[in-house]
Formats: C-alpha cells, sequence, structure tokens
C-alpha cells in the first residue's frame, strides 16, 4: 500500500489562509493574584507603615501572601 504524500495533502494554511497555530487558543486560568492587585496591596502596607521606605520587598511579599491565602 503507498503512503500518501505531503504533496498531495493539503495544508490548513493553503485551506483557510492561516496557520494552524492562529486559531485562538483558550486563556490561560490564573491561580493567584495579578502583578497589579499585589502592588495595590503592597502599596496600602506602605502607606499603613507610615510611608517610610527601604522594605519595598517586605511589603511586596507580604501583599502577595495575603492575596494568595484570601487575607487583607
Amino acid at each position: 500500500m503507498a503512503r500518501p504524500s505531503a504533496k498531495n495533502t493539503p495544508s490548513p494554511e493553503k485551506e483557510t489562509g492561516k496557520s494552524a497555530g492562529a486559531q485562538l487558543a483558550p486563556a490561560p486560568t490564573r491561580n493567584g493574584p495579578t502583578q497589579e492587585q499585589i502592588a495595590r496591596r503592597a502599596y496600602e502596607i506602605f502607606l499603613a507603615r507610615g510611608g517610610t521606605h527601604g522594605n519595598a520587598e517586605q511589603d511586596w511579599f507580604q501583599a502577595e501572601r495575603e492575596l494568595r491565602l484570601g487575607r487583607q
């Protein structure tokens, strides 16, 4: 039995004018808070501490932790 050749089989690109990868893929699901939400909460933490600088990373990690756990 002969194998069909790729030359005889039309590609999806030729049929639709689009590549197979151009179809819309489902949006990825997010399990955690967005960076915007974390930044907003970190700023709230910063203000609650009196607005003193020098703890940006700690504020960010605390905000991320709180939002992941559903606390504020």
